[in-house]
């Protein structure tokens, strides 16, 4: 995802109430904070499409997004401002220091949406299902803990499945047309509209620990 530098995402960001800045702080307390018993992390949450419909849809549970693009994380909670919720929060930094802000355990379910494929070989340790990140979510999944993963990239979606089964994982739901058929429990995004609307297959997998 391409965004232009937005000058007044930096002056923007402190003051919403969404954002959380000193996030070790809260390492272990993420339940308490959101009120919630099952707290669900998006990692890489663009625009915050994702993030913003799934928390409205299922408010029982506690969400997490992270963006670590100034601009685009600045969107994201634009589409919040004076609607927030007690049991969301972003996060706009790198997600390598997650281990830094979860407790082991703390988390119920990961979502990786869409997420950058870094397609060279050279880039391979930077994609998010790669086995070093995964290593770190296993960590930090509850003992039920699921990763649920969408992309419209076959390369990306062919070296993950293999990155998850060779780190321990199993999977339990997969689908080479996820909007083939209606998925009321699932918010689509605008960027995932787009490739609906050309007819490009969604690529969907379900894996737990």
């Amino acid at each position: 995802m391409r965004v232009r530098k937005l000058p007044w995402a930096e002056e923007y960001l402190p003051k919403q109430a969404a954002l959380v800045v000193n996030c070790q702080d809260y390492k272990g307390k993420w339940k308490e904070l959101l009120g919630r018993d099952q707290i669900h992390l998006e990692i890489g949450s663009g625009k915050g499409d994702y993030w913003k419909g799934m928390s409205e849809k299922y408010p029982e549970y506690g969400w997490i997004g992270v963006e670590r693009n100034t601009s685009v994380a600045a969107l994201a909670l634009k589409k919040v401002e004076g609607n927030d919720l007690p049991s969301r929060r972003f996060i706009c930094s790198d997600a390598k220091y997650l281990d830094e802000w979860f407790e082991e355990k703390e988390l119920s379910v990961i979502h990786l949406n869409f997420s950058d494929p870094w397609p060279k070989k050279r880039n391979m340790k930077r994609r998010l299902s790669h086995h070093q990140f995964l290593e770190v979510y296993r960590k930090l999944l509850d003992d039920d803990g699921k990763i649920i993963m969408k992309t419209d990239n076959t390369q990306l979606f062919e070296f993950s499945l293999i990155e998850f089964q060779n780190s321990g994982f199993h999977l339990d739901e997969v689908y080479l047309d996820f909007r083939k058929e209606e998925h009321d429990e699932d918010v689509i995004t605008e960027y995932e509209a787009k490739f609906i609307k050309k007819g490009q297959p969604i690529y969907r997998g379900v894996f737990s620990k």
